[in-house]
C-alpha cells in the first residue's frame, strides 16, 4: 500500500515537472532566412539622366530684316551647304516724318556752315604760316651780319614751327568737318528698295531639333532661328551629387536602364565637370550637384533614342565576379561594427561581420561568415542571441 502511494506521488511530481518545464520553456519565433552565398557583385552610383545631341548648332539671323517662313520642321534633314534653312530680305530705311526731315536739313546746313568755319581757319592758318616764315628769312640773314641775338632767330623758328601745326590741326578740322556734312546728307537720303534675299545655308550634316522662329516676321540682327545637330552622336547627361561625383573615374563603366527597352544598354563615363552647381531637390533640400557626361558603347542604331530623352544610369564604382556575399535585409548595426543572427540547431546566434563593398542588395563579407551560413532576414527587435526560431516558409 505504501508501495502504491509513493508511485502516485513519483507520478505527480512528473507531471508536475514537466507541466512547470512546458510552463518556462520559451517560445519559437517564426523569421525568414537566406543563404550566404557566392557570387558576382557590383557597387553602383544610380540616377536620372537625359540624353542630348552632343553637336548642336545654333541658327541665328545674319543680318536684320524681314524674315520669310521658315518650311523646315523638327526631325527634318538638312545637308551641308545645300540646304536653305531661311532666306532673309534686309529691310529698307525707315520713312521720315516732316518733323524728323525738318532736323535733318537743319543738321545739313549746320555742317555746311561747319565746313565753312573749318575752311575759314584753314586759310587763316595757312596766312599765318606764310607771314612766321618769311620773318624767320629775315631773321637768318640779320643773324648773319650780327645784328641780333641768337634767341631772337629761336623765337622765329618756334613760331613756324607752331604754325606748322596749327595748319595741319586746320587741315584736320576741315576734312572731319566734310566727313560730317557727308554723313547729315546721308541721313536726308530717301528710302532706297532694300536690297537681295539672303540665304541661311546649313554648316552641317544633321537634322532640325528646334525652330525658334516659323512665320513671316522682322527680325534683328542675331535672333535665333533654328537648332540643328547630328542625331548619332547623342550624349548622357547626368546631374550627380558631388559626394557621388568625387568616388567616379573618368572611363567608368555605366549601365542605362528605363530608356524605353527590354534590355541594359552600356555607356562609358567621358567627362566629369569641374564646376557644380546648387539644385534643390522635390523634397525642398538644397543639393550640390555636378553635370556627368557619358558616351554610348553600342552604335546609335541600338537604341532609337533622341535629343531630350529621359533614361536611368548606373555607375559602376566596383565589380567582382565572385565574392562572398550576404543579404543586406539580414545587417544591422551593433555599435560601430555589423552584425547578423545565425540559424544554428533551430536557435539564433548573434554574429558579427567585417564587410568589405556594400550595395542595395549585398554586402561583402571579409570575416565572420562561411558560404552557406542561413540568417536571418529582417530580424525584429526582439530577437536575442539564443532565440529559438521556426524558419518561415515564404
Amino acid at each position: 500500500m505504501r508501495l502504491l502511494r509513493n508511485k502516485k506521488l513519483i507520478v505527480g511530481v512528473l507531471v508536475v515537472a514537466v507541466v512547470v518545464a512546458m510552463a518556462l520553456w520559451p517560445e519559437s519565433m517564426d523569421v525568414s532566412v537566406a543563404r550566404v552565398d557566392r557570387g558576382p557583385m557590383r557597387v553602383t552610383v544610380d540616377e536620372d539622366g537625359e540624353t542630348r545631341v552632343r553637336d548642336r548648332f545654333v541658327i541665328s539671323a545674319p543680318v536684320s530684316g524681314r524674315l520669310q517662313r521658315i518650311a523646315f520642321e523638327p526631325g527634318d534633314t538638312v545637308v551641308r551647304g545645300g540646304s536653305a534653312l531661311a532666306r532673309i530680305t534686309p529691310a529698307a530705311a525707315p520713312l521720315l516724318d516732316p518733323r524728323t526731315r525738318a532736323e535733318l536739313s537743319a543738321g545739313v546746313e549746320a555742317a555746311r556752315a561747319v565746313v565753312g568755319q573749318a575752311g575759314a581757319e584753314r586759310d587763316r592758318a595757312a596766312t599765318a604760316l606764310t607771314r612766321t616764315r618769311s620773318t624767320l628769312r629775315r631773321q637768318q640773314e640779320l643773324m648773319k651780319a650780327g645784328a641780333i641775338a641768337g634767341d631772337e632767330l629761336e623765337a622765329a623758328e618756334t613760331a613756324v614751327a607752331t604754325g606748322e601745326e596749327a595748319l595741319r590741326a586746320a587741315e584736320f578740322m576741315a576734312t572731319r568737318a566734310e566727313y560730317e556734312l557727308q554723313l547729315a546728307r546721308a541721313r536726308m537720303t530717301a528710302p532706297s528698295a532694300s536690297g537681295g534675299a539672303v540665304d541661311i545655308v546649313s554648316p552641317i550634316d544633321g537634322v532640325v531639333l528646334r525652330r525658334m522662329r516659323q512665320s513671316e516676321s522682322v527680325v534683328p540682327v542675331g535672333e535665333p532661328l533654328l537648332e540643328i545637330g547630328a542625331p548619332d552622336r547623342i550624349e548622357i547627361v547626368a546631374d550627380l551629387l558631388s559626394t557621388d561625383a568625387v568616388r567616379i573615374a573618368v572611363g567608368a563603366d555605366v549601365l542605362i536602364d528605363q530608356w524605353g527597352g527590354d534590355h541594359t544598354l552600356r555607356g562609358r563615363v567621358r567627362r566629369i565637370e569641374p564646376s557644380g552647381f546648387m539644385k534643390v531637390s522635390a523634397l525642398g533640400v538644397e543639393e550640390q550637384r555636378v553635370n556627368v557626361l557619358i558616351d554610348f558603347v553600342e552604335p546609335a542604331e541600338a537604341a532609337p533614342l533622341g535629343d531630350g530623352y529621359r533614361v536611368e544610369v548606373r555607375v559602376v564604382l566596383w565589380e567582382e565576379a565572385d565574392v562572398l556575399r550576404v543579404p543586406v535585409g539580414s545587417l544591422f548595426r551593433q555599435g560601430e561594427d555589423w552584425a547578423t543572427f545565425v540559424v544554428e540547431a533551430d536557435t539564433a546566434r548573434l554574429r558579427p561581420v567585417q564587410l568589405g563593398q556594400r550595395n542595395e542588395d549585398y554586402g561583402q563579407v571579409v570575416s565572420g561568415l562561411d558560404a552557406g551560413a542561413t540568417v536571418v532576414l529582417h530580424p525584429p527587435d526582439t530577437l536575442s542571441d539564443g532565440t529559438r526560431v521556426v524558419v518561415r516558409e515564404d
